[in-house]
This record gives structure tokens, sequence and C-alpha cells, in this order.
């Protein structure tokens, strides 16, 4: 039992000796920057300065909010950027509806104009008809003739009302007789020589052509001078 607690003794008094040590370490420490700040002139004290506190609450608070600063910045330029995405393709839908709106106007409009193509084509051979029976009517006899005259009235009255209702709709013959050959609106049967007229100029015209609203629905059968 002596042996223990003269061991715990020695113990004891080591540590004793080592905290003395740091002890005096510490206050040779404190001593010199007493020393130091009573040369400068100024009091010294164990507590850091107000500035000094400051600036590093500071930084430490910089450095806390910097990562937060970082992240949001890069979601800023993120939704800036999808924000431009999204509005190019809204301009680029709302481009394309209004060229689809466009083009939907038309078809139904043309839709409304030449909906009836197909039945003034049909008429076209009526009028024809018409036109055929009306020359061929001598025109030497209807004098002599009455019932050749009423008939040949009559024929002439009935293509001139076709005609009419042609044009209430939009539908015009077209004769092209001593015009310039337009390939859009005739065709070519045959050339003939004709040094009164210039080349390419329609000399006789076999069969109407037709318009319906300046879309030729049939273009005129004519024979083209040459020189």
């Amino acid at each position: 039992m002596a042996s223990k607690a003269g061991l715990s003794l020695q113990v004891f008094a080591r540590s004793l000796s080592q905290l003395k040590a740091v002890v005096s370490a510490r206050n040779s420490s404190f001593l010199r920057q007493a020393t130091t700040a009573l040369a400068n002139g100024r009091p010294y004290s164990t507590e850091k300065q107000p500035e000094e506190a400051a600036a590093s609450a500071a930084g430490a608070e910089q450095k806390a909010v910097s990562p937060e600063v970082d992240r949001l910045t890069k979601e800023l330029a993120d939704s800036k950027e999808q924000k431009s995405e999204l509005m190019d393709k809204y301009k680029r839908a709302l481009a394309e509806s209004e060229n689809m709106r466009t083009r939907l106007n038309k078809q139904i409009s043309d839709a409304k104009i030449f909906g009836i193509q197909s039945f003034c084509k049909d008429l076209l051979e009526v009028a024809d008809t018409l036109g055929h029976a009306t020359q061929a009517v001598p025109k030497d006899k209807l004098s002599n003739n009455a019932d050749l005259k009423s008939l040949y009235e009559g024929l002439t009255m009935t293509r001139a009302s076709l005609l009419q209702v042609f044009k209430r709709h939009g539908l015009e013959a077209v004769d092209p007789l001593n015009q310039k050959f337009d390939p859009n609106l005739h065709e070519a049967l045959f050339q003939k020589e004709d040094k009164t007229v210039e080349a390419n100029t329609v000399v006789e015209v076999t069969k109407l052509g037709y318009k319906l609203h300046e879309r030729c629905i049939r273009p005129a059968l004519v024979g083209v001078s040459k020189c």
C-alpha cells in the first residue's frame, strides 16, 4: 500500500510540474504581448478587439453565404436559358399557327370560289354546242324562213342567258383573236403564215377558252402566226 501511494505521489508531482511549465509559458506569452502593447502606447487586453471580431465574424458569414450565392447564381443562369428556349419555341409555334391559319383561310376561300369549277367545265360544252348551232344557221335564209329565224333567235338568246349566268359566277370567255400567244391561256394547235401580223399572234380561234375568277379552267384552242 505504501509503495502504491508513493507511486501516485510521484505521478501527481510530475503532472503538477508539467502544468506549472504550461502556465509559465502562457504567462510569458501574455507578458510579451502586454509589453509590446504598452510600448506602442495602447492598453493590452486578452480579448479580441472589436474590429478584429467584426472582421472575423464577417469572414465566417461570407464563407457560409458564398456557396448559397453560387447556387442561386447558377439557378438564375439556368432559368434565363430555359426562358430563352421556351420563348423561342413559343414564337415558332405562334408563327406556325399563323401560317396554318392563313393557309386554311385561303383553302376555304378557294373552296368557296372554285368549288363549282367541275360544274362549270361541264356547262362549257353546252355553251359550245349552242355556239356551234347558231353559227350553223344560214344567215341568208333567215329573212325568208320565219321558223328558222325564230329558232336562231331562240338559240342566240339561250346562249346569251347562259353566258350571263357564267359571268355572274365569275366565269368569263377568253377570245384571244389578234392577241399575243400566252401559253397560260392558249393552246396552239397549228401555225399559219400571215404577213399582216407579228409572229406568235393568234390568227384563228378554234374553241374559246374560259377563266373562273382569273383562273384558267380551259385554254383557248388557237392557230398562231409564223414568219
